[in-house]
């Protein structure tokens, strides 16, 4: 089942007695449990019928203790184990998930890594329990994800405007997430977003970002790129350096592939580069003929350098600014 799927099940009051999240991404893991633990019973009935456990903090014993009493005063009980993948007894569960009681809701939120399904205690979950995984989104998937978060928002949104925060939020869908929350709270249903809307609602800077600061490279503006460098030395916390060497990155491998893939279609280059639009295939293009390969292989190892240099590898005194400065002097000539 998909995220919307249990959650609409939810909704409906369709309630499964065991739950067990997991996956490298957080977000749909503290979503689901969240709307669990807020939506299933009622303030009244919490007090009794709710508990939330820690892996850390308790064994398998406390578990099916808790997820063994019957409600009171309640259809239903609700369980919740956090942190269920730091929880060394967390195969001991397997009899109670066999034979859960059902009028409770065990949740089991096993964050950060994916569940091993090769194990007996995994095989008797997926038999007997609503397994989900959280997948992490790759880099060219969060714009989409936006438009359609705030879809479900009554809000559209342009693609500058999604890849915009797409590439200044990265994948970190809660901090996404929660910036989108801010964005609806402030525009009626039905508002367009762009990118005035979203410098004005969530602080990124339309001509002064690692988006344009891209595009700059790209066109080979030098004038440009230095402007948004010298924007992000007196603002660190809008470019950091660790930040603006992955986006570059993620940028100049693309220029990179580009120059192995001519004979193909627009819209064949586009999923070959992981790319949501076409828009953005031409803008590799002009900057594969900007940058040869030779050039763009120079850049690609650059790039590696500095990126060891951002997290303190053979690293001097020099401050990240003038390390910034140093790359894409090196970059553009």
């Amino acid at each position: 089942m998909t995220y919307k799927d249990i959650i609409k099940e939810l909704k409906a009051k369709k309630y499964r007695p065991v739950y067990f999240l997991h996956g490298s991404e957080p977000y749909y893991i503290d979503a689901i449990s969240d709307f669990i633990e807020k939506n299933v019973l009622s303030e009244g009935e919490k007090s009794f019928n709710q508990s939330i456990l820690y892996g850390k903090e308790c064994e398998s014993k406390t578990v099916i203790d808790t997820a063994s009493r019957y409600p009171m005063m309640a259809s239903h009980q609700v369980v919740v184990l956090k942190e269920a993948q730091e929880m060394r007894t967390l195969k001991d569960l397997q009899p109670y998930i066999e034979k859960a009681v059902p009028t409770t809701i065990l949740v089991i939120c096993y964050k950060h890594k994916k569940f091993d399904a090769r194990t007996k205690f995994a095989k008797s979950v997926k038999s007997n329990a609503l397994l989900f995984e959280s997948k992490k989104l790759y880099d060219n998937q969060v714009a989409d994800w936006v438009v359609n978060y705030l879809k479900d928002k009554k809000l559209s949104i342009n693609s500058n405007a999604a890849n915009l925060i797409a590439e200044y939020l990265g994948v970190n869908l809660s901090k996404v997430a929660n910036e989108l929350d801010k964005l609806a709270i402030n525009l009626p249903e039905g508002t367009k977003v762009d990118e005035k809307l979203v410098q004005d609602n969530i602080g990124i800077s339309k001509d002064y970002n690692v988006f344009e600061l891209q595009k700059a490279m790209g066109q080979k503006n030098i004038l440009k790129a230095n402007r948004i460098i010298n924007y992000f030395i007196a603002n660190p916390k809008k470019g950091p350096l660790v930040m603006v060497v992955g986006s570059l990155y993620n940028y100049f491998s693309k220029i990179y592939m580009t120059h192995f893939l001519k004979n193909i279609s627009d819209r064949e280059l586009a999923t070959a580069l992981g790319t949501r639009s076409e828009y953005f295939v031409k803008e590799y293009k002009m900057a594969a003929r900007n940058y040869d390969l030779s050039k763009s292989k120079q850049i690609i190892g650059l790039l590696k350098e500095y990126d060891l240099k951002s997290k303190g590898v053979d690293r001097d005194s020099t401050p990240d600014g003038q390390l910034m400065k140093e790359l894409v002097y090196k970059i553009l000539h």
